[in-house]
């Protein structure tokens, strides 16, 4: 039988119960595997909260730096019986199924193309250790350590990775090793040279970090001056406020030690927005955090943020299902309710990001754009990116950089004005109007805030022309907020290729890839990552170049596809959509296979690809 050989090259998925103690074992692999040099992508693929249910951990270990799923898992630790078939049978041919013996395998588990490896890691745990509760936790580490063994990994790694954590209370550590110690010496002894999978010290790594969509979040929103927080819990954005709170307890505080934020848990969304627009309008620098669900609630005020021209910055850390029934899994879906939210003719700003590097800077710059803009500006992240570890470069930034606040006059400039100040009179062209920051002057600068129903002195009307001149300036400001956002990235594998494929935030990683492994095939594809909406021209300049466009996103009906139909008027037949739909991070072989199924079914060759496709 062929078994699966490669070294630095494998995907391993450890299959647990939820609840059992799994995190923390599955997280020093990841770890051990990232110290060594190696680029390793771990994701929680199934990450539910409900206690004994199932819960898959899958590590993508690669010397070429792909970051995405790639699809095909060459090994499974399997110690949830619920799933074992389930595991056993999603292995690729020549894979390796690690399972715990103190029980046998049914007859039923016989495949001929995979290798089969039985650790008794129950009954060595139960030998060794007394405590019911520390038994539970230590055979996750047991299964680790036979695994530095079948890997011929570096064992002082892991043993040094445990010490670490239990630096506080080294007593703590003894057991960990002990166990880790336990499953080396076990498959050292039974199965050495089993495994064709190989684990070597690498350089590739170097120099990046692991890190959490969220808390790269929450860091930005620190560094981009936030001091009020209104929100209200839903899960994947949650631990974006507990990782600003904990951020801001350590490093945002006055010299009498009190914090210098107020962080304000709401009784709904609706409210938790509506904290965050009145502090805005006060002067502060404000955000909230939301998914899907909590989205939909907030357009209300939202509306009024646009309207009204009050400066939001709101984090949106999409999923899938809603706030009750489906299980809650990654998705890019709320593309279209973010950028048209709220009733009425509303465009709201939106920042993508692909890694928690863009993470931390989007939601810093979301600030000084919102200030600028006066709108919110919406950061579009997603439950894969939040909640998992990404290996990214480190994070920077400019301490001389200073706050960009916008169009904002003080008590001096009101007093020089030759003419009446008007809040939503554009006297410099680019549809932003100036503002006051409320107590800036006694008499001067005053205004009430209402929706669209006023004039450009903040007056109340029904006048329609007055309306309508309103809602032209708005459009000119969203073209204006068009020059002030972060760019496209392009990659163009062939000049002469008319074929290209557009995507974004999460789904980049695994296209990438896709996208590499089809053009040494012969099928050269120009790329472009979407970063922020609106549109810029170099978006719309790609899509002019290319006769046949793939739109990859990871939502059923095509969202960026129809933002970008809807806002640039490109012809239907030219954008193809790709859309991954079952909760799970897009992997690049689903991709690949599906850009070769239309060209399959349109008949085009590779040379056909290069030229344009078939007439």
């Amino acid at each position: 039988m062929n078994r699966i050989e490669s070294t630095n090259d494998f995907v391993i998925r450890f299959a647990n119960v939820n609840g059992s103690g799994s995190a923390s074992a599955n997280n020093l692999f990841a770890k051990a595997i990232f110290r060594l040099g190696i680029p390793v992508s771990p994701k929680n693929i199934f990450p539910s909260n409900i206690q004994g249910l199932a819960t898959w951990y899958e590590v993508r270990v690669n010397d070429y730096g792909y970051l995405g799923r790639r699809g095909g898992v060459d090994f499974v630790v399997a110690v949830n019986n619920k799933t074992l078939w389930q595991d056993y049978d999603g292995l690729l041919p020549g894979g390796y199924f690690l399972y715990d013996s103190t029980k046998p395998l049914p007859d039923s588990f016989n495949r001929k193309d995979v290798i089969t490896i039985g650790i008794p890691l129950t009954e060595l745990c139960n030998k060794e250790f007394e405590n019911p509760r520390l038994r539970q936790l230590l055979t996750n580490i047991i299964y680790v350590g036979a695994l530095s063994s079948l890997f011929e990994m570096e064992f002082s790694i892991l043993q040094e990775s445990i010490e670490k954590q239990f630096k506080a209370k080294p007593k703590l550590a003894e057991p960990n090793i002990k166990a880790l110690q336990l499953g080396f010496n076990y498959a050292e002894e039974h199965y050495k040279d089993v495994c064709g999978i190989r684990v070597r010290p690498s350089t590739k790594a170097h120099g990046q970090i692991m890190m959490d969509g969220n808390s790269a979040t929450a860091l930005g929103a620190l560094y981009g001056g936030a001091t009020v927080v209104g929100w209200y819990p839903i899960t994947p954005s949650t631990s974006v406020i507990e990782s600003f709170s904990k951020f801001a307890t350590k490093y945002r505080k006055d010299v009498d030690g009190k914090i210098k934020a107020a962080i304000i848990q709401a009784e709904d969304e609706l409210a938790a927005i509506g904290i965050v627009i009145g502090a805005s309008w006060n002067g502060a620098r404000a955000f909230t955090a939301t998914s899907g669900p909590g989205l939909s609630l907030m357009n209300e005020f939202l509306g009024l943020a646009y309207f009204a021209e009050i400066p939001v910055v709101l984090v949106d850390v999409q999923r899938s299902g809603p706030s009750t029934g489906m299980p809650t899994r990654t998705q890019q879906s709320d593309m279209l309710s973010a950028a048209y939210a709220s009733h009425g003719d509303t465009k709201n700003v939106l920042l993508i990001p692909c890694n928690p590097q863009e993470c931390f800077q989007m939601t810093a710059d979301a600030f000084d754009l919102a200030d600028r803009l006066q709108t919110p500006i919406i950061v579009m992240s997603d439950l894969d990116l939040g909640m998992n570890d990404n290996m990214c470069p480190p994070l920077r930034w400019d301490d001389s950089r200073e706050y960009d606040r916008g169009k904002v006059l003080t008590a001096d400039q009101l007093e020089k004005l030759a003419d009446k100040w008007g809040r939503y009179l554009d006297v410099d062209g680019d549809g932003i109007c100036y503002r006051t920051y409320p107590g800036t002057h006694p008499t001067e600068g005053a205004y009430f805030t209402r929706g669209t129903s006023h004039d450009e002195y903040s007056a109340y009307t029904e006048n329609s022309i007055v309306y309508e001149k309103n809602m032209h300036r708005l459009l000119l400001k969203w073209k204006t907020a068009s020059k002030l956002l972060p760019g496209p990235r392009e990659r163009n594998r062939d000049p002469d290729s008319k074929v290209g494929a557009i995507f974004y935030g999460t789904s980049s990683h695994s296209a990438y890839e896709a996208l590499a492994d089809l053009n040494k095939s012969g099928l050269p594809i120009n790329s472009l990552r979407i970063r922020a909406f609106p549109f810029q021209a170099d978006v719309e300049d790609f899509i002019d170049r290319h006769n046949l466009i793939f739109v990859i996103e990871q939502n059923r009906d095509g969202q960026m596809r129809t933002l970008l139909i809807n806002e640039l008027g490109t012809c239907t037949e030219k954008l193809v959509p790709i859309g991954n739909i079952d909760g799970m991070p897009i992997t690049a072989r689903y991709i690949k296979q599906e850009i070769k199924k239309v060209f399959q079914s349109r008949g085009i060759l590779k040379t056909q690809a290069v030229k344009g496709g078939k007439k």
